[in-house]
Order: structure tokens, then C-alpha cells, then sequence
């Protein structure tokens, strides 16, 4: 078995098209019984095309049976899907990139957070919806916990909270203590796959660095393609 695991894309289509020809042609070229592919979540904001993302993942996951892991930028869109009060918490962290890919601009001081609420909702695809319902908070292949920020340490994971999964930072990542599981994580930008012993941050940056990290898992070994 081996395990691709990508980190944070934030709206560049153009990195995840080309980390997706390399997987692919890593697959050709060191073929495999079985492949897995494990996105880290914060798929949207801050880049140019997260529409395209999520156009690509929606057919990974179909065709690939990926596993899409859900990132806070995730969390924050779909608050605002439910209640356009939520539009500010998500503009502060780049939404309005997100919204404009979909088509909708903002129109400040002439409409209210619900019109473009509706005009958001108008221009959603319905299989954008079914994407976001099938991603998950953390996924588990043997040795490795795969998750969008990391884990409370001394928590088990079968009891972590959704919130510390999407948003955690310092308590996880000044940790040292083995974890029961080897963590693979985005979230938390580094200028390079940061590899340490009990986890392995991949999100470098890439809506502004120009860099999408994808490593290759199996066995023991860690490639990074």
C-alpha cells in the first residue's frame, strides 16, 4: 500500500493539476496493488481558482476514491452556506478570493451579507454540496493519523474535538510526546516538509510560495514527489 498525501492548495488549480500528473506518474512508473490519496484540506481562499479545486478533487474522489479531509477555510465557507452572518469571519481570511472564482463579486455598501448569501447559493453547484458532505475531519491508515491541523496531545483520537482538528496550532505542534500515531498535517505554513519523529507538517504555502507538497507514504519511507 501507499499513501499520497497533499497539502494545503488554497485555490491554486494549477498546483494540484500538476502534483495530480505526479501522482499519476509516479503510479506509472512504480505501479502498486493498492494507492491512496489523502488531501489535507484548505482546498479554498486566498489563491485565484478554488472553484477549479474542488472541480479536480470532486473527481479524484469519485474516480480515485480519494480521501478529502476538511480544512477550517472549509469550515468557514460552509458556516456562511448556512447563515450569511458568518460572511465577515470567512472574508477576513480570504473568502473574497473564493467568492470570485464562483463569480460573485461584492458589492460593498449596496447589498446586504444575505444578497450575497443568494447569489453565492445561485452559483454553488450542486456537486460542490456533495463534496463538501463527503469530506472528513481525520483519517487513519496504520501507523499514520491524517489530519487538516493536528491533535490535542494526551487526548485520544477517538476523542478529539472537531475544532482543535481544524484550527489547533501551538499546544500540538510544541508537543514532542508520541501521539499513539504518526501525524500528517497541514495548516501551519513552513517553507519545507517539516519531518520530525511523532508528525509531518506538508502545508508549504502554496497559494503564495508557488510550492504544493505532496509525499509519498509506504512502509516506512517518506518520498516527497
Amino acid at each position: 500500500m501507499r499513501v499520497y498525501a497533499i497539502g494545503d492548495i488554497h485555490g491554486r488549480a494549477d498546483l494540484l493539476a500538476d502534483a495530480i500528473a505526479r501522482i499519476d506518474d509516479d503510479r506509472a512508473r512504480r505501479p502498486i496493488g493498492h494507492a491512496i490519496e489523502v488531501y489535507l484540506g484548505d482546498y479554498i481562499d486566498r489563491g485565484p481558482d478554488s472553484k477549479t479545486v474542488i472541480d479536480l478533487l470532486s473527481v479524484r474522489l469519485v474516480k480515485n476514491q480519494a480521501i478529502c479531509l476538511r480544512g477550517n477555510h472549509e469550515a468557514l465557507m460552509e458556516d456562511f452556506l448556512r447563515d450569511p452572518a458568518n460572511l465577515d469571519p470567512w472574508l477576513q481570511l480570504g473568502g473574497m478570493q473564493t467568492l470570485a472564482s464562483y463569480g460573485v463579486g461584492l458589492h460593498a455598501g449596496t447589498e446586504t451579507a444575505i444578497d450575497t448569501h443568494r447569489r453565492f447559493w445561485c452559483a454553488f453547484p450542486r456537486a460542490h454540496e456533495m463534496f463538501l458532505q463527503c469530506l472528513r475531519y481525520s483519517f487513519c491508515c496504520g501507523d499514520f493519523l491524517f489530519v487538516h491541523a493536528g491533535i490535542r496531545p494526551g487526548v485520544a483520537v477517538a476523542q478529539q474535538h472537531f475544532h482543535d482538528l481544524l484550527w489547533i496550532r501551538r499546544e500540538f505542534l510544541d508537543s514532542l510526546q508520541d501521539h499513539g500515531k504518526y501525524v500528517v498535517h497541514g495548516h501551519t505554513p513552513v517553507g519545507h516538509p517539516d519531518i520530525r519523529s511523532n508528525r509531518m507538517n506538508i502545508d508549504t504555502g502554496a497559494w503564495r510560495s508557488g510550492t504544493l507538497t505532496c509525499v509519498a507514504i509506504e512502509g516506512t519511507a517518506i518520498l516527497v514527489l
